[in-house]
């Protein structure tokens, strides 16, 4: 397939643009990739893309086909390419497990990891960590110390786990606090080594020090 056919639009530093990214590279799909200016500076690509929402990530696969949403769009790749490893488990209760707990990332635990980074009240600050310790508490629990959440190899949950993994990082690099702790979360940090240095992976995210930085400008925004 060409590189032509399928576009993706997003931001890099939006754990949902890059978890559509990843999808792609496990699949060994060509795409272009068209960065959005700014989360404020909405495109017309963008604007006609998704008329409802009007926000990233947005697949274009075909012609003029825009799917919209990060967990519906990582599904549709997954449908749509038998090539790569499956990114859903094929057991039904086990897919309905993975998008329970992917509702829960994207519902709850990453709004509070939001909240803690660029929150400037105190209050809304401790009570978002105290989230924050829950939901990682909770992960390593989750990940049963296998190589990844999808088994042996990177799937649905590792995507969307993976996605918002560098935040937790940049929450003890700006809060000198440890959340991740070779003590308290040995699995969920060799998980994580794992998923960052993976092929699809590591080109795709960000990186801490420039995630930190973003947190920074988007905090004295607000």
């Amino acid at each position: 397939m060409s590189e032509g056919e399928v576009k993706v639009l997003g931001i890099w530093a939006s754990p949902f643009s890059t978890r559509v990214r990843i999808a792609l590279h496990l699949k060994s799909v060509n795409y272009d990739y068209l960065e959005e200016k700014s989360l404020e500076s909405k495109s017309e690509l963008l604007l006609d893309s998704n008329p409802v929402f009007k926000r990233i990530p947005v697949l274009i696969h075909g012609d003029n086909k825009p799917i919209s949403e990060s967990l519906i769009i990582v599904e549709y790749i997954d449908e749509v390419w038998s090539s790569g490893p499956s990114i859903l488990p094929c057991d039904a209760y086990q897919r309905a497990d993975a998008r329970f707990w992917a509702t829960y990332v994207d519902d709850k635990f990453y709004p509070a990891l939001k909240r803690a980074v660029v929150s400037g009240s105190e209050e809304t600050k401790r009570a978002s960590m105290a989230e924050v310790e829950e939901g990682v508490a909770m992960l390593e629990k989750l990940s049963k110390g296998e190589a990844f959440f999808g088994g042996y190899n990177i799937g649905y949950l590792d995507i969307v786990i993976g996605s918002v993994f560098e935040w937790i990082k940049v929450i003890d690099k700006c809060n000198e606090t440890q959340l991740l702790s070779q003590a308290e979360t040995p699995c969920l940090l060799e998980w994580g080594a794992r998923f960052s240095s993976h092929e699809a992976v590591k080109d795709v995210l960000p990186g801490v020090a420039k995630l930190a930085g973003f947190g920074l400008k988007l905090k004295a925004k607000i």
